[in-house]
């Protein structure tokens, strides 16, 4: 073959693996955009279905249990079968789910078709991560599961602004119908421009599962846990808060939420460059990060300039999360990497699903502003976590297979 002949097979294969890229970047949006978008929307379900908030916070935490419950088994169970047709199967789930959802008339229909689709959320994602880790260079894959990880961060800029956008100046069951649109549009590009993705070299059960016995994994998922808990454990009443706390119109709250989530994408993008260069250092400072955010806030968010400095920085700091708990997942289980992500979505589930329980206690308790009490105390134990953890590493480098470059 001639010069340009293989310049144009290396071309050809570029954009293939970019389009692969985009598009299960496109459906981890999709399904982020559904599970997140929800958060928007809390005030406006409370009122429609005559619940509290906290009640209504339910359809974050047992989504995130359902994930939970899931993420160990599911993307076992499915790891040898086509990868993109189990793809198209659970964006089809979910287009079904979220219709039934906007018809809904009792609060307990709306949970169970909110939280059936969650079982199958792990599947997809460990998937769209552990393909591109494969498209990666020896050494880059935290850039590449940064991609997949601005997914995430877009389901965040998508869902929780519009589907609050929506609600306020339309309906809620306009807001909810958005998710099924989304959903049901990446299906159709996933059944229509994705290659067949048959496995090739299948780990078998027992294989997979011999990673949990090693203490460091288990260590990481108690990591993961509670750093997802700091974020996730306030974020999830932020739009109770700024209305609430801060004041601030529903039409503004729409614009924050908005920014918060261009954050997260600019925070993705920057963490896998830090992951890739420094991640040990990345990840012994962020949980002193968000301590001090949640401390901001705690003094300064009832006032509005404040409140948006906050929000900004808040977004950055969500968005180098979400690489922060797959690469430390990832890192200590390398041998199962499918096995290792359905992991990493359980921990990052619970730890939603934890800390949403204990701040909206603080939220019973002593009221709205006090959500952050829930976050500075999962803040504390994520940073006694890792840090112990690094020593050990320090202490005995065969605990970890990734060490800081």
């Amino acid at each position: 073959m001639g010069l340009k002949g293989r310049e144009l097979m290396e071309k050809e294969k570029g954009i293939n693996k970019q389009l692969l890229l985009l598009i299960m970047a496109t459906g981890v949006f999709s399904i982020l955009n559904t599970e997140m978008g929800f958060i928007g929307i809390l005030p406006y379900i409370a009122e429609n279905y005559q619940v509290t908030v906290v009640q209504a916070g339910w359809l974050i935490s047992l989504f995130a249990l359902g994930v939970a419950v899931a993420g160990p088994t599911m993307p076992l169970l499915m790891s040898r079968f086509n990868r993109k047709w189990v793809m198209v199967f659970i964006l089809g789930l979910f287009t079904v789910c979220s219709t039934i959802a906007v018809f809904a008339e009792n609060f307990y229909v709306l949970l169970a078709v909110r939280v059936l689709p969650a079982f199958f959320h792990p599947v997809y994602c460990a998937m769209a991560f552990t393909v591109a880790a494969g498209l990666a260079k020896t050494g880059e894959e935290p850039k590449m599961i940064a991609k997949i990880n601005m997914g995430v961060a877009a389901g965040m800029v998508a869902g929780v602004p519009i589907s609050n956008f929506l609600a306020e100046q339309f309906s809620l069951a306009f807001s909810m119908a958005f998710f099924a649109l989304a959903t049901w549009l990446v299906m159709l590009a996933t059944l229509y421009f994705m290659p067949s993705m048959p496995v090739k070299e299948q780990l078998g059960y027992g294989e997979q599962l011999a990673v949990l016995k090693k203490p460091m994994v288990w260590a990481s998922i108690a990591a993961v846990i509670f750093l997802n808990g700091s974020i996730f454990g306030v974020f999830n009443y932020l739009a109770e808060y700024l209305g609430v706390v801060s004041g601030i119109a529903p039409s503004l709250i729409s614009i924050l939420l908005l920014v918060y989530g261009l954050c997260n994408v600019g925070g993705s993008m920057l963490a896998g460059n830090l992951l890739t260069v420094r991640p040990l250092m990345v990840v012994k400072i962020f949980p002193l990060a968000v301590a001090v955010i949640y401390i901001a806030l705690l003094g300064g968010g009832s006032i509005w300039p404040v409140m948006g400095l906050i929000v900004v920085l808040w977004g950055i700091l969500g968005g180098i999360n979400a690489n922060i708990n797959q690469y430390w997942i990832a890192s200590a289980a390398p041998e199962a990497p499918d096995f290792a992500n359905g992991l990493f979505l359980t921990a990052a589930n619970m730890g939603c699903m934890l800390g949403t329980t204990v701040s909206g206690q603080f939220i019973d308790a002593w009221g709205t502003q006090y959500v952050v009490l829930g976050g500075l105390l999962f803040c504390l134990l994520a940073a006694l976590t890792v840090w112990v953890q690094c020593y050990r590493q320090r202490s005995n480098p065969q605990l970890m297979v990734q060490t800081e470059q």
